[in-house]
């Protein structure tokens, strides 16, 4: 049987605000990406993270939210229910965005986690359009690629305890595109390191 010859990967850090735990009840207010980096066979190149960006706020698309989880991203929820893009529209344009940068590789979505991120942008993604460019599990999660190389157990992996050479020297302010670009650093560097 002939070795299937894998396409490269390009990762797309993607980091996700919300106004509740879980979408459907509750809704993405706001989603930034930025692309991390490319990966081919063992040889991984970092991107410049601040070059290939997309950033978009959404209207809510249900009146529940919790007031603590709204409050973290500092967006005003009544602004977005009238100047906020619609949800079908922002991923469309996503869509297009993710599929235009990586058009000669397979696009993963990383997250610190991503199982939060992931579980918004997917479910949106399906809902609104039916279609996900990272497919169904195209997602790398950078808290478990740390533990793993780290060899820490994934409770121990948190970035107060990660060597400093692997944290941006952004801040982390709880802006979806500012804390996409944070973490797609915080990808490159724990792709090519080597502890």
């Amino acid at each position: 049987m002939a070795v299937r010859n894998a396409r490269p990967s390009l990762y797309i850090s993607v980091d996700i605000e919300a106004d509740g735990p879980i979408p459907g009840p509750y809704s993405m207010i706001s989603f930034g990406a930025a692309v991390a980096g490319r990966q081919e066979g063992d040889a991984y190149t970092a991107a410049d993270p601040q070059r290939r960006t997309f950033y978009r706020e959404l209207r809510p698309i249900s009146d529940a939210f919790v007031p603590e989880a709204l409050a973290v991203s500092g967006l005003d929820r009544d602004r977005l229910v009238r100047e906020g893009a619609d949800p079908a529209a922002a991923m469309a344009e996503f869509r297009a965005w993710v599929r235009k940068v990586s058009v000669d590789a397979q696009p993963v979505m990383c997250g610190y986690p991503a199982s939060f991120d992931w579980t918004f942008l997917y479910w949106y993604l399906m809902r609104f359009g039916g279609d996900s460019p990272f497919g169904h599990s195209g997602c790398l999660d950078m808290k478990t690629l740390y533990a793993t190389k780290a060899r820490v157990p994934l409770r121990a992996a948190v970035k107060g305890r990660m060597p400093r050479e692997l944290l941006s020297r952004r801040r982390h302010t709880h802006h979806a595109l500012d804390d996409a670009i944070e973490q797609a650093e915080l990808m490159s560097n724990l792709m090519l390191w080597r502890p």
